[in-house]
């Protein structure tokens, strides 16, 4: 199993990575994924089948990839951390410019066959900011806040007639502060 490209240092590797993302984020532009075969994403970018199977499974993981690096870049670019309860608010801002800017470009409008590979991707990426600010990480209550802020935020964007943005912050916020809470009270009181 290849390692998370959260996780590579190595920038032979990263670089190889990139391409091979470039190659299909350039591709998605014009074709839906469906009709994408590993065979054009290598040729778009220039390696062969051997090195991409090197680093991914098949396109289904380097979608996945794709897309949680475009949210890590994100999240990177605004310094965005958790810090305990109270401090949920750039995280879910981030998840709704990032699924804005998804939704914009048409990325996932007609390709069904990977939005669950996209959900999966972002929750968790969420839920490693969270358990990283965690003095005790809580799968369970990582998972519940994850999944409420990503699924909330991925109902607002198919309103059209949504709340502003500050209101479903708030509004979340005060949804997944008591989950958190509750996760770091359960981890004081096991010490």
């Amino acid at each position: 199993m290849p390692i998370s490209d959260c996780e590579v240092r190595d920038p032979r590797i990263r670089r190889t990575r990139q391409m091979l993302q470039a190659a299909l984020g350039t591709l998605l532009q014009t074709r839906s994924f469906d009709e994408i075969s590993v065979q054009e994403i290598t040729d778009a970018a220039t390696i062969s089948r051997a090195t991409f199977y090197d680093h991914y499974t098949d396109k289904y993981t380097l979608f996945a990839a794709l897309v949680a690096g475009g949210f890590h870049a994100m999240l990177h670019e605004r310094n965005v951390r958790y810090e305990g309860p109270g401090s949920e608010e750039p995280l879910i801002r981030t998840v709704c410019d990032f699924l804005m800017e998804i939704h914009t470009r048409g990325m996932c409008e007609s390709q069904s066959s990977f939005e669950p590979l996209k959900d999966a991707a972002i929750v968790e990426a969420i839920r490693r900011v969270m358990q990283r600010g965690m003095p005790e990480p809580n799968d369970i209550a990582t998972a519940a806040a994850s999944w409420s802020i990503y699924g909330a935020v991925k109902e607002w964007l198919k309103k059209p007639d949504r709340q502003p943005v500050n209101e479903l912050v708030s509004q979340l916020q005060a949804m997944v502060q008591p989950i958190l809470a509750t996760a770091e009270k359960t981890a004081e009181h096991a010490q």
